[in-house]
């Protein structure tokens, strides 16, 4: 039967086509008015918790499609997990602070940061990150998230930022936070420490050099005359050189050079050699590198020493095995330099510039000092090579400038101190990937410490008083209360607002020296901090909530960024993880696996794939891709997306233009009254239910979308509704065999919705307006399927899947016909089959061929007749196509000579006569 004409005798309202665009804002408008969200908790209530916690994303700028598809995936797991039975509310937030807010309102134009006082620009910081948590809530609402968008979670909340200080106090408590100078990532760019989540590597241009530093003492090892041969690709570090780092394992060769007596690694004499390009090399002797402790250099360029120490960090990855040591701009200088106590020494100050520490380069910023310092080694003798190499190095990832290492007075949280209780808890965490596990394990075991403050004003202020007569800092129980209650009632505001005694329990004293005048802290807390507490400020706060979370999900990036530090106050402070599990995704590249950027012209905006296509097609597309790595979004990839939601639309459409008239609690047939294809169909049905709800419990949505797709396209609408159109059509209407079809068709239409409503929400609830006796108002408010196991049929199931192939080849042969001009459709066509043994025995256990293969007649030829040359070779039989002898009847559209048996009805078939 034609399918166009089929639709178009529909008895159905329900939409062709979707209009997606203008039909969305109304489903939203009137979940709004019905209060879906609170209805949806309250059909949920006394049931177990699911807890998917919302990662914050910052509030500056209009969303991205990477927001798009975070925020898509979570309402996919929050919508399937409340329809499977969960109380599981979605509380969305929001991280509102740190340096990129400051740099907006500051480049704005609209005001001036040097005539502002601090509470003013904290003001106008804080109406700029509120101003676009509403623009963000409402473009996160247009993707059709389900959540509590009238109460979420905000970092600058006072209750959130009290939770935070408590957090930060309880970890004083424990001894976790200290105060330390130490080298940290610094940014010159923002004029602030950064956390190792704050960094991001760039391709970058640097100076190598190698550089001698003639030995002074030898030891009895080295002679006068001789040098130490180092490489650097940071000379402006050379001024804070206080040592010379060997390992004291490697063997180190004392080597005549092109005339120079130097000293380097055997292990890389031969590349050493020849990028400097010596000729004539001899070895004179050869030591461990433990011999040559204590050993003492000259500086190439300033009077003082240069040790030789001992360090296990020294490798034979490149260089010279003889590392230039500089504890002010390195962590394992640093670590080396403590344990030698060569002090620390960091002549550059907050702006990146060298300081009057640094002799002959005061003022000069530190990157321009590369220059002057490699002329001034070479105009002393000391520079052996100059080239320049191109590798990754680390940037400010909010400037994308380069960052430096730089030793300055910082606070810390000590990760050591509890390091193994991490990985411990890591092992119990459910990974989705699985190499999470790895990635975040090999992450906490080779991490530092964490510098929490930085020095800006836009954040969570220390909580901390220095005493004016000693500076002992002063934090305790007591103070840290004090504040947090303060934050709840008035905001953090009053940090800045009042004098510090104010932020004091009354009466306190300094306890080293009994004074009681305190200046505060200036520096705020890491932004990692604020977003890292949330679990305590969100998750342990609100009543609908529990803690740990059962989820969190996020881009594959958070594994340094909030994963981190979120496991870090969590078992700081709670002593275990506060998420069970972890699900993380790729990032969005462009259809031909480009990074996505706006000088490439290639990004795609959600907001304006929700205005063009529809926030379901974007939804769709999330579904259908593979998220645990890059996915790949384009508009052909969207056209395509669209086409199989329109194959999937016009499938709810054809079953709910069937089920006029039917009555699901009257009208429904057992299973045991069905004839086979209906058995057959509802087997299929309940067998993709069984696929889709194992692939939601993995969360591959990819598999959720193909078996969907694949269930309307194929065993749907190619197979099963290709078929019963007839019977759908002609059978008188309470006919039991129409009756039982429609059984089926009602049941694929109350299932396939549940089962889409968590990817296409819109579409769904559209479909269920129409659905006869569907109860629920929304489809959100009933429960997924189950699969009916009950009904499978393995022997059934081996007979049909087998019948399907066959009829694919005799549609071959019909399709050939049509083609060639034979038939126009294949209602008028007669087929005389020739099967091969196989075939055969399986074609004579069907009783209704021409039904099945949508034809006016069939015959099947004996065995051993002889096959026409015109008939069709196919896999496993041959087909003959020949136009069908008789009339058509005009109702049915079958050619029979029994068209006009009753004189009453001269243009109809004896069946469809019967019927009328």
């Amino acid at each position: 039967m034609d399918y166009g004409k089929t639709l178009n005798l529909l008895q159905t309202d329900f939409p062709m086509r979707g209009n997606l665009p203008q039909a969305e804002p109304n489903m939203q408008k009137w979940w709004d008015e019905i209060d879906l969200y609170g209805k949806v908790r309250e059909s949920r209530q006394g049931r177990p918790k699911f807890i998917l916690h919302d990662g914050p994303p910052y509030a500056n700028g209009d969303i991205h499609i990477g927001h798009a598809l975070n925020k898509v995936l979570k309402d996919f797991i929050v919508r399937y997990k409340s329809m499977r039975g969960f109380d599981a509310p979605y509380v969305p937030g929001w991280d509102t602070h740190g340096l990129p807010i400051e740099q907006a309102i500051a480049n704005s134009g609209k005001v001036d940061r040097k005539k502002m006082s601090v509470l003013e620009f904290r003001d106008y910081c804080k109406q700029y990150a509120l101003d676009w948590v509403e623009k963000q809530k409402g473009q996160f609402r247009r993707l059709g998230i389900l959540g509590d968008w009238d109460d979420p979670y905000i970092t600058l909340h006072p209750q959130y930022e009290a939770q935070q200080i408590r957090v930060f106090g309880e970890m004083v408590k424990k001894g976790y936070i200290y105060k330390g100078l130490k080298p940290v990532y610094w940014s010159p760019s923002s004029e602030s420490a950064l956390a190792e989540a704050e960094i991001e590597y760039r391709e970058k241009t640097s100076a190598s050099i190698y550089v001698a530093f003639p030995v002074q003492n030898g030891k009895g090892k080295l002679p006068d005359g001789s040098s130490i041969l180092i490489w650097t690709t940071t000379p402006w570090t050379l001024p804070a050189n206080l040592g010379i780092s060997v390992h004291p394992d490697f063997e180190y060769a004392l080597v005549e050079a092109d005339g120079k007596s130097v000293l380097v690694a055997e292990g890389l004499l031969d590349a050493v050699s020849k990028e400097i390009g010596w000729r004539n090399v001899s070895k004179k002797a050869s030591f461990k590198g433990a011999e040559l402790e204590y050993i003492t250099c000259s500086h190439p360029f300033y009077d003082r020493d240069s040790v030789v120490i001992l360090g296990e960090h020294v490798t034979l990855d490149a260089g010279t095995g003889c590392v230039h040591t500089a504890p002010g701009h390195g962590e394992d200088d640093f670590a080396v330099g403590q344990k030698y106590n060569l002090g620390v020494l960091c002549p550059v100050d907050d702006q990146g510039c060298m300081t009057s520490e640094a002799p002959g380069f005061e003022g000069i910023f530190y990157d321009k000092a590369n220059k002057l310092i490699t002329e001034k080694l070479e105009q002393s003798g000391h520079l052996l090579k100059l080239s320049f190499i191109q590798h990754q190095y680390a940037h400010d990832w909010r400037t994308k400038k380069p960052v430096i290492y730089r030793a300055t007075e910082q606070w810390f949280a000590s990760v050591d101190k509890f390091r193994q209780s991490m990985l411990d808890e890591i092992k119990t965490i459910d990974w989705t990937p699985e190499w999470g596990e790895i990635r975040l394990h090999n992450m906490i075991a080779d991490r530092g410490d964490w510098c929490i403050s930085r020095q800006r004003v836009w954040g969570v202020p220390i909580p901390i008083v220095y005493c004016r007569s000693c500076s002992h800092p002063l934090v305790n129980d007591a103070t840290i209360e004090k504040v947090a209650g303060m934050f709840e009632t008035e905001g953090f505001d009053a940090w800045f607002a009042k004098e510090a005694h104010e932020l004091l329990p009354e009466g306190t004293v300094c306890p080293q020296c009994g004074h009681g005048e305190f200046r505060k802290e200036t520096d705020i807390m890491d932004v990692w901090f604020d977003s890292g507490s949330s679990h305590a400020a969100v998750l342990e706060t609100r009543q609908e909530l529990q803690w740990p979370a059962d989820l969190y999900l996020e881009g594959s990036d958070q594994y340094r960024g909030w994963y981190n530090s979120s496991l870090i106050t969590g078992v700081a402070v709670r002593g275990r993880s506060p998420y069970k599990g972890i699900l993380s995704h790729g990032f969005t590249l462009d259809g031909e696996g480009r990074k996505m950027s706006k000088s490439l012209g290639n990004t795609v905006d959600p907001n304006q794939v929700c205005g063009r296509l529809g926030a379901d097609i974007l939804r769709m597309w999330v579904a259908s891709v593979d998220y645990q790595s890059d996915v790949r979004i384009s508009d052909n990839i969207l056209t395509q997306i669209t086409e199989v939601y329109r194959k999937i639309r016009n499938t709810l459409r054809f079953l709910l233009g069937n089920l006029t008239g039917y009555d699901p609690l009257a009208d429904r047939v057992s299973s045991d009254r069905m004839n086979e294809l209906d058995r057959f169909a509802l087997i299929r049905l309940n067998r993709m239910t069984e696929k889709v709800l194992k692939a939601y419990e993995r969360y591959e949505f990819h598999l959720v979308y193909q078996a969907v797709h694949h269930f309307c396209a194929v065993e749907m609408s190619a197979f099963y509704l290709d078929i019963v159109k007839d019977r759908l059509y002609a059978s008188a209407p309470n006919d039991v065999g129409r009756k039982a079809c429609q059984t089926v068709l009602y049941e694929a239409l109350t299932v396939i919705t549940k089962l889409m409503a968590p990817i296409l929400p819109h579409t769904a609830d559209e479909v269920w307006k129409y659905t006869p006796a569907a109860g629920a108002i929304s489809v959100q408010l009933t429960e997924m399927p189950e699969a009916d196991t009950s009904l499978f049929d393995e022997a059934l199931e081996r007979k049909w899947g087998r019948f399907t192939v066959v009829r694919d080849e005799v549609l071959k042969a019909l399709e050939a016909a049509r083609k060639d001009k034979v038939i126009g459709n294949s209602l008028g066509a007669s087929l005389r089959l020739y099967p091969e043994a196989e075939t055969a025995k399986l074609l004579g256990e069907f009783d209704d061929l021409d039904h099945l293969f949508i034809v006016s007649a069939v015959a099947v030829a004996e065995p051993g007749e002889a096959i026409p040359e015109t008939a069709m070779r196919l896999k496993g039989l041959s087909v003959s196509v020949e136009v069908a002898e008789g009339e058509k009847c005009e109702r049915c559209w079958i050619v029979t000579p029994e068209v006009g048996q009753d004189e009453n009805r001269p243009t109809l078939c004896a069946r469809c006569a019967s019927v009328i």
